[in-house]
């Protein structure tokens, strides 16, 4: 397999490890000192990283006062982090087992654990970004034994999902974010997702437009 491939999918795993996991819930001590302690995760935050309240508070203070506050306002009050909210007529949420995006998930055996997350439904943003997570590093595994056609496949499925579902709404929904964002934190995630998701379609067309012909 050749390395600047293996290299690329290992940072679209990890970016999508990382964004579906701050969509999700309130970041963590642990998490946040990661990114503070790593000068190229830190440089996906670079408003974040300038932030006077950064300097001023501790963690544990900044994630207390400031950050969960925010989570809150944004993932789980004041905007709706719901593909069905976005695409439906009625602008309902789909919270039961009729989600179109459960019926996918329960297709590929992608299981979403509501109860370990702060989401109500299967199309919640975070969970998602979770399943491009899931399929990348299944088409990892497939180019890892040089099974051309299931990675293929998986490639596939990240451009389908991407185009006929991420791109139908998650851009209004994290333009809305850096709007009524009230910390530096969750604006760089929303610029993060938004720009990561639309250089990551392009691979992915790219990828299609080449007849998925990897450099294997």
């Amino acid at each position: 397999m050749n390395n600047d491939l293996k290299q690329e999918q290992i940072a679209r795993i990890n970016i999508y490890a990382l964004i579906s996991r701050i969509t999700m819930s309130e970041i963590d001590e642990g998490l946040l000192k990661s990114i503070e302690e790593d000068e190229n995760m830190l440089s996906f935050f670079p408003t974040f990283k300038d932030w006077e309240k950064r300097k001023e508070l501790d963690s544990k203070d900044l994630i207390e006062k400031y950050l969960n506050v925010d989570f809150t306002n944004l993932f789980l009050l004041h905007l709706i982090p719901y593909e069905s909210f976005y695409t439906r007529e009625d602008q309902m949420m789909e919270t039961g087992g009729d989600n179109p995006i459960q019926a996918i998930f329960n297709a590929f055996e992608f299981k979403v654990q509501l109860d370990k997350a702060r989401v109500m439904a299967a199309d919640h943003i975070g969970v998602e970004l979770e399943f491009m997570y899931e399929l990348c590093k299944a088409e990892l595994k497939a180019l890892e034994a040089n099974d051309l056609e299931m990675a293929k496949q998986l490639s596939q499925l990240q451009y389908g999902f991407m185009k006929d579902h991420l791109l139908e709404w998650a851009p209004m929904y994290l333009l809305n974010v850096k709007s009524e964002a009230g910390t530096a934190f969750y604006f760089d995630v929303a610029d993060l997702v938004l720009e990561f998701m639309m250089s990551d379609f392009e691979y992915l067309t790219q990828l299609k437009n080449n007849g998925y012909n990897y450099p294997v």
